[in-house]
């Protein structure tokens, strides 16, 4: 069985959100990403690392973090 979900990866100043697909069964291991969403996420990390944030588009949301001013 799988079921929808979404990993965040944070590197440096920007954030990406990732649709991956959680793999549920009856082993120790369970919930698990597939060998191909485990790519996805480390594809869109380096990409990230890198400031490709097109490359990184590709795959899921990203986002610009930037710092908030305490008042």
């Amino acid at each position: 069985m799988t079921r929808k979900s979404k990993e965040f990866i944070h590197e440096g100043k920007y954030a990406a959100e990732v649709p991956v697909e959680l793999i549920e069964d009856d082993t120790a291991w369970s919930p698990y990403l597939s060998p191909d969403d485990v790519r996805k996420l480390d594809t869109v990390r380096l990409a990230l690392k890198r400031g490709d944030v097109a490359e990184a588009a590709k795959h899921g949301r990203v986002f610009e973090l930037k710092p908030v001013a305490a008042e």
